[in-house]
């Protein structure tokens, strides 16, 4: 019996080991997760050679906008004995000036424009002249349009072509090694841009949703795999980085993903949307990818009057005359053809014109976040032919109260029957509806609903009457 145990144990042991030889070894590449709040975290898998058990490696073509403290070194080869024991970014990258500097009391050539060659031991330089020592002269090389070529022996000690991270690494197994380095940058960011289109009876519509991926962080990443994180992430910043961030700032799933299109999860508190292939995303360059797309979701046009409120505009004209929103409104469920969580961003709706099937913008707004099976509402612009008009026609007070009388009117000078809803808010204390021309909706403790029709080329009214106490 313990014979048999030995050799199944010994079997498992065999199996084991097989599974781990079978593994598949790790491939260079890089990684980016790109958060909308200007920052990126870089995931770049590289072979290094490790000659020595102390070794000085040079990690080049990082992001200028590194945050060097945000470093991290495994050798996926030996993580167990293999480590940084020093770290550091050199950014003194090569220039003509700082090639100049590095040559004071050194020979260097300058040859003109017109083929005649200086050469001598620097002794200073501006922007104007070189200064050179010559064997048996002093020349006054002037710079500007007259210097075409200059001549250096070799790239000084210190001076780099590309951002650089300089490590001494300690290993165990001197050779070659397959690292993973991960580190945070600046200056790259992802917003999404969204495109509607309604039908002729602003019944319908057709949605488009593109991801709009920025890189101004110093380098650029070929054939990266892209993953993009939506939701508000609490990050620490300096004072001056924060100013610096706002400026900078100034259904569909399983089509996206065959597509090669971002595939959207739920991750921690936040939301994740992998794309399907990889992409090259160059340095100082502006990416667009499709997020999503879906067609025919039902929408609400809606009118809303509100005086005074989140949406009010200054009066035009006539005294208490004001103009009335348009919203269209729709949810976003995967009844109503949606039920993707929408990435903040910019919405702008366009109208198809009958008459050459050209689409017209009609108006944009912006989201925040929004989780599935939530109600959106886009403010698109004013109605042009629907005006509201709101006069206190009587006012009473007393110590610890007062009274309104309110009449609104509303006048429609479409061609078509329109429905308004009227929004009063009533903020001076605790009120009491004590009369009213018709029914009201109270939407929360401070705010009244009035749902009005009215007929086209006619105008309807609202009177109600409110008690207030303090």
């Amino acid at each position: 019996m313990r014979i048999v145990r030995l050799a199944a144990l010994a079997a498992l042991v065999l199996a084991a080991g097989s599974a781990r030889a079978a593994a598949p070894a790790p491939e260079e590449g890089v990684a980016l997760t790109v958060y909308n709040q200007n920052f990126a975290v870089v995931k770049d898998v590289r072979g290094l050679k490790l000659d020595e058990k102390i070794s000085t490696v040079k990690f080049r073509g990082v992001a200028k906008l590194i945050d060097p403290t945000s470093v991290h070194f495994r050798s996926l080869t030996d993580p167990q004995t293999t480590s940084v024991l020093e770290q550091n970014y050199e950014f003194d990258l090569v220039s003509a000036d700082k090639l100049l500097d590095k040559y004071i009391d050194k020979k260097v050539s300058a040859v003109t424009k017109q083929g005649q060659k200086y050469t001598g031991t620097l002794l200073s330089f501006d922007a104007q002249q070189l200064v050179l020592q010559g064997e048996t002269q002093l020349y006054m090389v002037q710079r500007p349009d007259n210097v075409q070529n200059l001549e250096f022996a070799a790239l000084p000690e210190g001076l780099l072509t590309r951002p650089t991270l300089v490590w001494k690494v300690a290993t165990e197994k001197p050779g070659a090694h397959m690292a993973q380095v991960t580190y945070q940058t600046q200056g790259m960011m992802w917003r999404s841009d969204y495109s509607v289109a309604v039908n002729p009876e602003d019944t319908r519509m057709d949605l488009s949703g593109w991801v709009t991926l920025t890189n101004k962080c110093g380098t650029g990443f070929k054939d990266a795999r892209v993953k993009l994180i939506a939701g508000d992430v609490r990050k620490i910043q300096p004072v001056r980085q924060v100013e610096y961030l706002r400026r900078a700032a100034d259904a569909v799933e399983k089509a996206a993903a065959d597509r090669g299109g971002f595939e959207e999860k739920t991750f921690f508190e936040y939301h994740m949307y992998t794309l399907g292939r990889t992409t090259t995303v160059n340095d100082n360059q502006v990416k667009q990818v499709e997020l999503l797309n879906a067609a025919d979701v039902p929408v609400t046009k809606r009118y809303v009057f509100e005086p005074g409120g989140k949406y009010w505009h200054e009066r035009y004209g006539k005294t208490g005359e004001y103009k009335v929103n348009v919203f269209i409104e729709f949810r976003n469920s995967k009844e109503q053809k949606l039920g993707m969580p929408l990435p903040k961003g910019r919405v702008r709706v366009y109208k198809r014109d009958l008459a050459d099937q050209d689409l017209e913008f009609v108006g944009e707004d912006e989201i925040d976040h929004t989780p599935k099976d939530e109600e959106l509402k886009l403010y698109v612009g004013d109605a042009f032919d629907i005006v509201g008009e709101k006069k206190v026609t009587d006012h009473k007070q007393g110590e610890r109260w007062s009274e309104d009388s309110v009449r609104i009117e509303l006048r429609n000078h479409k061609d078509q029957d329109a429905t308004i809803l009227v929004r009063e808010r009533l903020t001076r204390g605790q009120w009491e509806i004590t009369a009213k021309s018709q029914d009201y909706k109270k939407f929360d403790a401070t705010t009244i609903e009035f749902t009005v029709p009215v007929a086209r080329n006619g105008k309807a009214q609202v009177t109600y009457t409110v008690h207030y106490r303090w």
